[in-house]
């Protein structure tokens, strides 16, 4: 399963990446891959990944191509405590301190150290994406959310019915509504999937809507559904010129 089999980058012929195994200040250990651009000329951006829910960073490979190939850009992909290889179990405040140590590793590390550092959040990684932001609003030049929600407490009565009464026991929050308006500069960059059959996509407006951010960009994809977007006509040119615009310091 996803916890055993995990695709490497060398399976999908990417020559230029490493393993990277995170060690947290509670001692996990997270088995990550960072993609360094294939492009010749540097383009120095570093796209920080926090993938959604399902699955594990093995299955996000095909995308993490498209950055660094087509793209240009460096890629780092995080793979949580209690998924894929990384030992440990999920929970909400272990995945803030996993986003925090693979920042910190980006910002020493000798290939990305002097990039612009992008983070790019699906579902329950947009969450994640906004604390991490939050936390260090004067280290990241841009952020990227694709199909992510207001809470978990609001999500879950709309996404599991039977699970309605259990809304406000839940122990994971993700307090996205209330967080993202903290962000006061980081330009956020909104990629929603019109027919989202998990998310609803009123959520992602909500969110577009309490940003206030100068710059914050809201592009729908009318047929996109929650995992499925990524595969929108147009999807990664819009990041694309998010990015560059970004990079140029345009916004």
């Amino acid at each position: 399963g996803a916890r055993t089999k995990v695709p490497r980058p060398d399976e999908f012929e990417i020559s230029d990446w490493e393993e990277v195994t995170l060690t947290t200040p509670d001692k996990e250990k997270l088995n990550s891959y960072l993609l360094y651009s294939s492009k010749k000329e540097n383009l120095g951006v570093t796209v920080l990944f926090l993938h959604g829910n399902a699955g594990n960073i093995g299955h996000r490979l095909p995308i993490a191509r498209i950055f660094s190939e087509q793209m240009g850009f460096n890629i780092f992909m995080l793979s949580y405590r209690g998924y894929g290889l990384s030992t440990g179990r999920p929970c909400e405040k272990g995945l803030i301190v996993d986003a925090q140590t693979a920042l910190e590793y980006l910002l020493k590390n000798q290939r990305t150290k002097d990039t612009k550092i992008i983070l790019y959040g699906q579902s329950l990684g947009g969450a994640l994406s906004i604390q991490l932001v939050n936390r260090n609003q004067d280290k990241i030049s841009g952020l990227i959310l694709e199909n992510t929600f207001r809470s978990m407490r609001i999500l879950i009565p709309t996404a599991f019915p039977p699970a309605r009464y259990l809304a406000k026991m839940c122990h994971q929050v993700w307090p996205s509504e209330t967080t993202l308006p903290k962000i006061k500069e980081c330009p956020v960059l909104f990629l929603s999937g019109g027919k989202d059959e998990l998310v609803p996509p009123d959520h992602m407006r909500t969110l577009h809507e309490v940003c206030v951010s100068p710059v914050k960009i809201f592009k729908e994809f009318p047929n996109g559904t929650h995992n499925d977007t990524v595969g929108e006509e147009g999807y990664f040119d819009t990041i694309q010129a998010f990015i560059q615009q970004v990079k140029k310091g345009k916004f």
